[in-house]
């Protein structure tokens, strides 16, 4: 049995899906550890993915100091001593760890116990956490460094992907929490792009969800509007660009279903790692990038208005392939047979 950890927000959560799905489908069984606070529960609680899920106390360091830093970094070896009993109990020898704050009990537990560790690194910039176990991993994964892997992707996604010839509908994505910047350059843009006949779909966050809704019907725009969805990829499937934050398995779910994209990184995130996720797609021609400092609506709407559609959905095309979890999950399993 395998334990799959990490989590706190989608973008964790997506690589464990797919890494979990795809053992899942060699009747391997699986398990998940992750924490009680974030996303995990949302994503995992009641998942038949795994034989079982255990959300533990566990929370973020990176942002904390003095006291609060180290009661966060004892407070991961007490669960690391309780990984150990998870891993007796499910008779654990390899851990997979997506990274985020979730993986961290996990992630050092396998180290003290003496459990093969891989690391799968979702951004361009590797997160703390992964570079202190990184030297302890026996692999590590990544689309952006050698050697590269294709990103684990849901099939789904691949399946919505289509070559994109005229803008008819645009998909504001903010993430599963919503953007507010992003949210806020929806509603600027709303009546002009209803003025033009394209049909505007807006993912903007529960948080937010019901004055979006209100002010778009101020507006008089019948957007499509909706909080949260597990079913993103039939949004995509429906959209010819989209606007959206640069969050790992966001980009990377955008490229698989070949739709053309202005990401506009959160300025805030950690080591800035939205941009330089955005820039290596930038620089394959596969998107497009401006910072918030960027954007004004007139700029905005030139660039919306000028895309070249076709040439950037036909370039994702055959920007990446389906089996990245496949590959992975062959290279895991080969290296610890040696």
């Amino acid at each position: 049995m395998i334990v799959v950890t990490g989590g706190g927000t989608g973008g964790h959560l997506a690589i464990a899906k797919a890494l979990a799905s795809e053992l899942n489908s060699r009747k391997i069984k699986v398990i998940f550890i992750g924490s009680s606070a974030g996303q995990d529960r949302m994503w995992f609680e009641n998942s038949k993915i795994f034989d079982a899920t255990y959300f533990l106390n566990s929370n973020a360091v990176v942002n904390k100091r003095g006291f609060s830093k180290l009661k966060s970094l004892i407070n991961i070896i007490k669960l690391a001593f309780k990984c150990k009993k998870i891993f007796k109990k499910h008779n654990i020898n390899l851990v997979i760890s997506v990274g985020g704050y979730s993986a961290a009990p996990a992630a050092f537990g396998a180290i003290m116990w003496n459990k093969k560790l891989y690391i799968h690194e979702q951004n361009a910039v590797i997160g703390r956490l992964n570079l202190i176990l990184k030297p302890f991993a026996k692999g590590f994964f990544s689309s952006y460094f050698e050697p590269k892997f294709d990103y684990p992707v849901d099939e789904k996604f691949f399946s919505v992907s289509r070559i994109r010839h005229d803008l008819k509908t645009i998909l504001f994505l903010g993430g599963s929490q919503g953007a507010n910047f992003i949210n806020t350059l929806a509603l600027n843009l709303a009546k002009s792009l209803d003025r033009d006949g394209i049909k505007i779909i807006h993912q903007c966050g529960q948080k937010e969800y019901e004055a979006i809704s209100k002010k778009y019907k101020e507006l008089g725009v019948n957007a499509e509007v909706f909080a949260f969805s597990k079913e993103i990829d039939s949004f995509m499937n429906r959209a010819d660009f989209c606007i959206s934050r640069a969050g790992a398995s966001t980009i990377w779910e955008l490229c698989a279903a070949s739709l053309p994209t202005l990401f506009i990184p959160f300025p805030y995130a950690a080591n800035n790692h939205q941009f330089y996720n955005a820039k290596f797609l930038q620089e394959q021609g596969a998107g497009i990038i401006l910072k918030e400092s960027e954007i004004n609506a007139d700029n905005l709407l030139d660039i919306i208005y000028n895309i070249d559609l076709e040439s950037i959905s036909q370039k994702l095309m055959n920007f990446m392939d389906k089996n990245g979890s496949k590959v992975i999950i062959d290279k895991i399993l080969q290296n610890s047979k040696e």
